[in-house]
């Protein structure tokens, strides 16, 4: 550091390296690997501030140039929403630099930890192999807007290009990038939330006309409609999570029929308020919906395991078929504790552990294992039965061999079933998931707990 221009100051977090070894006393957008060979290139999506991204070990760092005042804003709105566990990139730390020639002026840089396998969405748009999660990256977006504004964040400049997205079993959540016009509240009026969307339309539908002037869209995608679009799903959804039923005093039953399909979308309810209605022969039912990680935090508190939203659903399918096994077997209930504990020695272990001997360790294991689990599928329809977990891995490191994409995002409409049992998969294995047991003690393919992938 020098009085004239350099690092003036550093915050971080713990669990993150000091970064002083990179090249502070340069503007961010003079960095080349001539000056910092931790420069690396991720996939990204456009920022009206310079970007530069890092490198330390396996952890990604994007630092972002932006004036102090609006760069320690956007750092505690950051640390905002990941105190109240809303989906959004992690902030790290803030620095102040002075620039050669500034002396008397400090920049601020703002350091967040790169999102692991997240995508732009002009990668998702602009992709032709990718047409199928077009339609989920609006759900995404619909998704992630509405579990902001249940959180109490208000936007203030939602855009695509503000938006990662990461795979999800086959699906995709959205994370916010950017949060520099942000603000918590503890609770948003609905005029916030209004004036949030008609942003979002607008910064949606140009920055898809933008996209437009520059390359040719897919026909399938719509500048005017897809913003709109958007908005609908968020509105259905809004909707869904703030319905109100009237119930009559002797259905309590209803309260946790209307639960469970608040959990099924993922929601956790917090709380249930019943009110009476003027002569006392109903209920008004509202349930107090917090956010949507119902799956997820199931999944942690059973297993310890990490996962996204549906990942997590996938994964509890599975557990809950080892517990229907075990209770068939030992003709007793047994808790879902239990059979998480065995799920995780019989199946997730020894799985991951061969797929890191062949394949090498995986970045996202939830997703890796989804992945299997959806190749089971295909081969139990292509067989009629269930072709257990043995032989379902090792058709899929096969076909990771010949299409090794598919660690980072399964590409092609229907992959699974087409390239495993023409090129990736040896006769014998073929052979072997057409008919052959493998000694997996598992639930018929009609009861497998697997995704059936939408639009294949």
């Amino acid at each position: 550091m020098t009085s004239s221009h350099g690092l003036t100051a550093l915050h971080l977090r713990q669990g993150h390296p000091d970064f002083l070894d990179l090249p502070w006393h340069l503007p961010l957008g003079d960095w080349n690997p001539k000056v910092c060979s931790r420069l690396v290139e991720v996939p990204r999506g456009l920022s009206r501030h310079t970007v530069v991204f890092v490198s330390y070990g396996t952890d990604i760092y994007a630092l972002k140039e932006l004036p102090v005042p609006v760069g320690q804003r956007e750092y505690d709105v950051l640390r905002g929403l990941e105190d109240r566990r809303l989906p959004a990139v992690t902030a790290v730390g803030f620095a102040r630099m002075r620039m050669p020639g500034e002396p008397k002026e400090e920049t601020g840089v703002l350091l967040t930890q790169y999102l692991p396998s997240s995508l732009p969405y002009r990668v998702l748009f602009m992709n032709k192999g990718l047409e199928r999660y077009r339609e989920r990256l609006l759900d995404a977006m619909a998704s992630l807007l509405v579990r902001l504004h249940l959180g109490g964040f208000y936007w203030g400049d939602c855009s695509l290009s503000n938006v990662l997205f990461r795979r999800d079993a086959g699906e995709l959540q959205a994370y916010a990038v950017d949060a520099e016009t942000s603000e918590l509240h503890a609770k948003l009026s609905d005029g916030q939330r209004n004036l949030d969307l008609m942003i979002m339309e607008e910064n949606v539908t140009g920055g898809l006309a933008d996209l437009a002037a520059m390359v040719e869209l897919p026909r399938t995608l719509d500048v005017y409609e897809t913003a709109r679009s958007i908005r609908q799903r968020y509105e259905r959804l809004w909707a869904e999570t703030h319905k109100e039923i009237s119930i009559a005093p002797s259905e309590s039953y209803r309260i946790h029929e209307r639960i469970r399909a608040l959990n099924e979308l993922g929601f956790s309810v917090s709380e249930v308020d019943l009110v009476a209605s003027g002569d006392g022969s109903q209920l008004r039912m509202r349930t107090i919906v917090t956010d949507r990680e119902y799956h997820r935090h199931q999944l942690h508190n059973l297993t310890g395991l990490v996962a996204e939203e549906r990942q997590a659903a996938l994964i509890l399918n599975e557990i809950r078929e080892v517990k229907a096994t075990l209770t068939r077997e030992l003709n007793r209930s047994v808790p879902l504790s239990v059979a998480a504990f065995r799920w995780m020695d019989d199946r997730f272990r020894p799985t991951m552990s061969q797929l890191e001997r062949e394949l090498g360790p995986a970045i996202d294991e939830a997703e890796i294992y989804c992945q299997v689990l959806e190749h089971k599928w295909f081969l139990s329809e292509r067989a009629k039965r269930d072709v257990g977990l043995k032989v379902a891995v090792k058709g899929y490191v096969a076909l990771r061999r010949e299409q090794p994409a598919l660690a980072l995002l399964r590409s092609a409409s229907a992959p699974l079933p087409t390239v495993v049992t023409e090129a990736a998969v040896s006769p014998d294995a073929t052979a072997e998931a057409a008919g052959e047991d493998d000694g997996d003690e598992e639930a018929p393919a009609s009861q497998v707990a697997v995704p059936a992938p939408s639009g294949r």
